[in-house]
């Protein structure tokens, strides 16, 4: 009894048994994860564009002309701040587009600077 050899804990099959299940899971979570970050991100980017958008509006109807840029909006408090790009994570990175009337300047519209393509296929850019 004294001398028999009682191993206690796991054997490598058993190790490598746990992380194969361990891998197999983490496969099929991990996207479905980083799918529901975009779709978050894409949510919050809609948001932004759609309240900046009507900042841009209703300062057009107040003043008549387009704000010179977006730091405009926040001087004239249409809005608190510039919100971040969730995907450039930048409040640097819009792109502000001039009205299409040559006679009109200012910040017609705006859109992300990012380049990636949306979770249904169109580019950010567009939005």
């Amino acid at each position: 009894m004294f001398g028999a050899n009682r191993y206690t804990g796991f054997t490598l099959i058993e190790l490598l048994v746990v992380m194969a299940i361990i891998a197999t899971l983490l496969s099929i979570v991990a996207p479905r994860y980083f799918n529901s970050i975009d779709k978050a991100k894409e949510s919050v980017l809609r948001q932004d564009l759609g309240v900046m958008r009507n900042a841009i509006d209703q300062f057009y109807s107040d003043f008549g002309k387009y704000p010179i840029d977006l730091a405009e909006l926040v001087d004239k408090r249409y809005m608190r701040s510039i919100p971040r790009d969730p995907f450039t994570e930048s409040d640097k990175t819009w792109i502000e587009i001039p009205p299409k009337n040559e006679t009109e300047s200012g910040v017609y519209d705006v859109q992300s600077g990012y380049t990636g393509r949306a979770l249904d296929g169109s580019f950010y850019q567009e939005w």
